[in-house]
């Protein structure tokens, strides 16, 4: 987990590795950049703390990690603490105190600290404009975007673009480049591993170490294409049909291919394991890929390769031009409830709301509600589970009760394992 020092006396807070040298009494530690500000310090000139992963650590209730999960798909954009609260069962003021206790941030400070974050690596690497850039972050208005910069970061936005560095900018041949930060290591050969061994075809393509997608907002076709970038981070090229909250692109991309997770809690529990610790030891930094859409990667666990191939031929919208064998995106589950047997059955669920995919759902409740669905077993469900974030998830056959609370990223490595030994 990232822990990042705050100084007393000079209210400026940094990230491990920074050059300062202050006096140890005068230092507080924080898991999290946005606890550190909320606690009244601002991000060090030096080191930039927004420039890292700052994932949440593994150590959190799994009740928490489903709050985070809504909030970083967006759902305090348009609502508020209570309607996070209420997704989950739990009262506005029960949530705020497992937030301050488990994060030392309320809900929304967390949800501005990361809008406030993902805008000033925007003012860094990119020339959108400043109004995009606002836009772009999840903010509702440039008053607002003004506020929460000069209360994040002291200094208003037009000030941090002017003092951003010559290597800051990414330049592009066309498209939106960004970095996305993880927290070493990260096995990337892994997760395309994983990534690939499920591909939707004409929808995504692992080629030369690159992993790209089709993807549709609010109708519109876009493309994403994710590959290595440095020690710390991969680089994502995003063509979009507009900028608008493309912080939730970048953060659903982050999730797909897992970087945005801190992982050593459950790597130094699994590593002590006697069927894991070798393979574990082997590749510490093999992360659980996540999804991009959720009724997609459902589909995905209870077809078969040919049968996916037709789906997404018969009912995906057509986008040409694209190259590396991407022609279509995934179709929605509207388009697909008159489908026969458990492609259809699970499509008309999801669009009554009999099954809720937002990754807000416990584990037990979500694999209820799939396998209640004519078709769906439990092994597939959990499948699903495992993808969309429940950190439990375990499709295996007697899948040890010592791997528990990590048995989702246990199974990740027995796969890779067998993949291995096949020769894939």
């Amino acid at each position: 987990m990232t822990t990042y020092s705050a100084v007393r006396t000079t209210g400026i807070y940094c990230r491990p590795g920074c050059g300062a040298k202050p006096l140890a009494e005068n230092v507080r530690t924080f898991g999290l950049a946005a606890a550190a500000e909320a606690a009244g310090y601002r991000a060090c000139l030096r080191c930039r703390p927004y420039r890292v992963a700052g994932a949440v650590g593994d150590e959190a209730p799994e009740l928490v990690c489903r709050a985070v999960r809504l909030i970083i798909g967006g759902v305090l954009d348009e609502a508020n603490e209570a309607a996070v609260g209420a997704r989950l069962g739990v009262s506005a003021r029960h949530l705020r105190r497992l937030f301050n206790d488990h994060l030392g941030v309320t809900p929304d400070q967390f949800a501005r600290s990361r809008r406030a974050h993902f805008a000033r690596r925007l003012l860094d690497d990119s020339d959108l404009s400043i109004a995009d850039v606002a836009f772009a972050s999840g903010f509702g208005s440039l008053r607002q975007f003004n506020r929460a910069m000069k209360e994040v970061f002291r200094a208003a936005p037009s000030e941090m673009r002017d003092r951003r560095r010559r290597g800051d900018r990414l330049t592009a041949d066309g498209g939106l480049v960004l970095r996305m930060p993880f927290t070493a290591p990260y096995d990337w050969d892994a997760v395309l591993v994983l990534l690939g061994e499920r591909a939707v075809p004409g929808v995504e393509s692992v080629v030369d170490g690159n992993y790209r997608r089709t993807i549709t907002l609010d109708g519109a076709p876009g493309l994403l294409e994710i590959g290595p970038g440095g020690a710390d981070h991969l680089l994502l090229r995003a063509h979009l049909p507009y900028w608008e909250g493309v912080i939730h692109v970048v953060e659903r991309a982050a999730r797909l291919v897992g970087v945005d997770a801190d992982q050593t809690l459950a790597v130094a529990r699994l590593r002590a394991d006697a069927t894991l610790g070798q393979l574990v030891t082997a590749r510490p930094g093999v992360r659980v890929p996540g999804s991009w859409g959720p009724f997609e990667t459902a589909v995905q666990h209870v077809v078969d390769h040919d049968t996916l191939a037709r789906l997404v031929e018969e009912h995906g919208p057509r986008v040409d031009g694209l190259g590396y064998g991407l022609v279509r995106t995934f179709p929605s589950a509207g388009a697909l409830t008159a489908e026969p047997g458990v492609v259809g059955a699970l499509a008309r669920a999801v669009e009554s709301g009999a099954v809720v995919l937002d990754g807000g759902e416990g584990l037990d409740d979500l694999v209820g509600s799939l396998t209640a669905v004519p078709g769906v077993g439990t092994a597939a469900a959990h499948h699903i589970a495992l993808r969309l974030g429940a950190r439990d998830a375990s499709p295996l056959d007697g899948a040890s009760e010592n791997w528990r609370p990590w048995r989702a990223l246990a199974t990740v490595h027995l796969v890779l394992d067998a993949l291995s030994a096949a020769g894939r």
